[in-house]
């Protein structure tokens, strides 16, 4: 499988992370990885993305411009870019911030998850894009825990504390059911 993936939100609420995360669990599965944040003035709120690849194959281009998994935690994002995804792609939607009449393609799957509202009612306050992740990982099969595991425990390397915050985090996305 060829994961083409597109994160986007605000500045400031991990989409840079998550990607991070999801090119260091590529690259701990043997597999080829790339990895293009695009920002604008992200710092002082604005939109920021990300783009993802990993496959079992070499990959030509780091560009995505048609995911078959999108992450979006804004309404900007989500409405800029729900109508690239592929046919059979998915998409996860922060509904917490997003409340949108676009809808996704026929054949497109949609997760709505209250991630940033989960996060503030357990304490997990910039952790809204972990919680995606979680759904993410439940719903694609992208990995096994194993491997989510030990790439969180290398990026939080230099913070351990946060590993388990993390944790907790990824168990609220993985568990969520609407």
């Amino acid at each position: 499988m060829t994961y083409e993936i597109i994160a986007s939100g605000f500045g400031g609420q991990g989409i840079l992370f998550t990607c991070k995360m999801l090119a260091e669990i590529g690259l701990l599965d043997g597999k080829e990885v790339s990895w293009l944040p695009s920002y604008g003035p992200a710092m002082r709120g604005g939109t920021c993305s990300c783009s993802v690849r990993v496959s079992e194959k070499l990959i030509d281009s780091p560009l995505v411009t048609s995911p078959n998994l999108l992450i979006v935690m804004n309404l900007p994002s989500y409405e800029k870019f729900v109508p690239a995804v592929k046919a059979g792609g998915k998409v996860f939607a922060d509904s917490s911030l997003i409340n949108s009449g676009v809808k996704p393609a026929d054949g497109v799957d949609c997760f709505m998850l209250p991630a940033t509202k989960l996060a503030l009612d357990n304490d997990l306050k910039s952790m809204a894009n972990i919680i995606m992740l979680g759904k993410v990982f439940k719903e694609t099969g992208f990995a096994s825990m194993e491997t989510v595991e030990k790439a969180l425990k290398e990026i939080t390397a230099k913070k351990p504390h946060l590993f388990d915050l993390n944790m907790k985090a990824l168990d609220l996305g993985i568990n969520y059911s609407a």
